[in-house]
């Protein structure tokens, strides 16, 4: 290859992680400010807690709904077009949030946002497996890529909270990322991306999905994500409901405290799963996460306070890696229907899980309760970590995918 050619190709492969770096930014800066801007909805609307929650629950079901059943889309239609039709379904939707002024209006565009941010997330999903050279590099990009999700977790509300606080109103955070995405739209359609070579005669469609969920490699991942939500969302969903009776810096900040180990943690787990054993990492990782959720369920909120935000650096590495290693169980042909399963059952248990944890904490008579719901959930986490490093079940999987698939990445 010449000269000017392996400097364009790098130049591409530049602005395509610069790109899904970006696009996983900026969707963080949205769904994760909705706590935020829940408050302002029941003010506005006079509305219960449950009917506010729904500016939740419409987004993940969105995404949820795109996942399973438009995942294939990255596949069949290819990465570029797919990416470039979410991206641009999402900036049109955020404007017209903008425009709106009725919270039956907003909860729909709220849900055709998470359809949106379905379609090119798995198209982004998709196209990592495209420019990585073997499954390790995989994992560590897509560390990074949540890394920058992470980023976005904390500049959403840090804005917002800004914003309101001048008197300006909530909807102009989506301005800003409707202006985010069109400018990434232009990234997408200017970039060169590598061809998807299609190594199965299966054709690319929801019946390819469907069959998906057959498959012991694409349900053991879905799994382990959904346990892992659920432990991960009792903590920014619930965790200040817990520390509500606890005053000072740590319960005042334990939120932005947890997203911001969560976030760091991501950008050292690319380093560390470079070089350690991905299974054993995840292993050590979940039990730390289960003493530090467990000490709090015993200790109560005074112990709470410190082990809960403290979870956020062990869980960091955790849901990049369960969801790379899952895609990387499957050749490149199909990550785009394997990225859309594994989102699905991510998005339903953000879902589910926030909803048992309140159930039980109502039925029982406080939010102690419902942690310890999610210590169980941290501890079947651990428990398929555990047999995942003892048996080894993807071993030879993936040992043969990277020879046949990332070869000539």
């Amino acid at each position: 290859m010449s000269q000017p050619a392996t400097k364009k190709m790098r130049t591409d492969l530049a602005a395509i992680k610069a790109l899904t770096f970006l696009m996983f930014m900026m969707f963080a800066m949205t769904t994760d400010s909705v706590g935020i801007i829940i408050p302002e909805i029941i003010k506005q609307f006079r509305l219960s807690m449950t009917a506010a929650g729904a500016f939740h629950y419409a987004t993940m079901a969105g995404i949820a709904l795109a996942g399973f059943f438009l995942g294939f889309l990255a596949d069949r239609l290819g990465r570029k077009t797919t990416i470039v039709l979410g991206l641009a379904a999402f900036a049109i939707d955020a404007f017209m949030i903008a425009a709106g002024n009725s919270f039956g209006f907003f909860v729909v565009l709220l849900a055709i946002s998470g359809i949106s941010i379905g379609v090119f997330k798995t198209g982004a999903l998709a196209l990592i497996g495209d420019i990585s050279r073997s499954t390790t590099e995989h994992t560590s990009i897509m560390n990074m890529v949540e890394g920058f999700f992470g980023v976005g977790s904390i500049i959403g509300p840090a804005l917002l909270s800004k914003l309101l606080a001048d008197g300006v109103s909530w909807k102009w955070l989506y301005v800003i990322a409707g202006s985010m995405c069109a400018l990434l739209v232009l990234i997408a359609l200017a970039a060169r991306y590598p061809s998807a070579v299609r190594t199965t005669e299966e054709p690319a469609d929801f019946g390819h999905t469907l069959a998906m969920l057959k498959n012991p490699y694409a349900l053991g991942f879905s799994l382990g994500e959904f346990l892992y939500v659920a432990t991960e969302c009792a903590v920014y969903v619930w965790m200040p409901t817990l520390l509500a009776g606890q005053t000072g810096f740590l319960a005042t900040y334990s939120i932005a405290i947890f997203f911001f180990l969560r976030c760091g943690g991501r950008f050292v787990g690319a380093w560390v799963l470079n070089r350690y054993s991905w299974s054993a990492v995840l292993t050590i990782f979940s039990a730390a996460i289960l003493l530090c959720f467990a000490g709090a369920a015993i200790g109560g909120a005074g112990l709470a306070i410190y082990l809960l935000p403290f979870s956020g650096l062990f869980m960091s590495v955790i849901y990049p890696t369960i969801n790379s290693k899952g895609i990387s169980c499957f050749p490149k042909s199909e990550h785009g229907a394997v990225s859309g399963v594994i989102l699905f059952f991510t998005c339903l248990s953000a879902a589910v899980g926030p909803l048992a944890m309140g159930a039980v904490s109502d039925a029982l008579g406080g939010p102690q309760y419902g942690f310890l719901l999610a210590t169980l959930f941290a501890a079947l986490l651990f428990a398929l970590c555990l047999l995942n490093s003892i048996y080894q079940p993807t071993a030879e999987r993936l040992r043969l995918l990277d020879r046949t698939q990332y070869h000539s990445a």
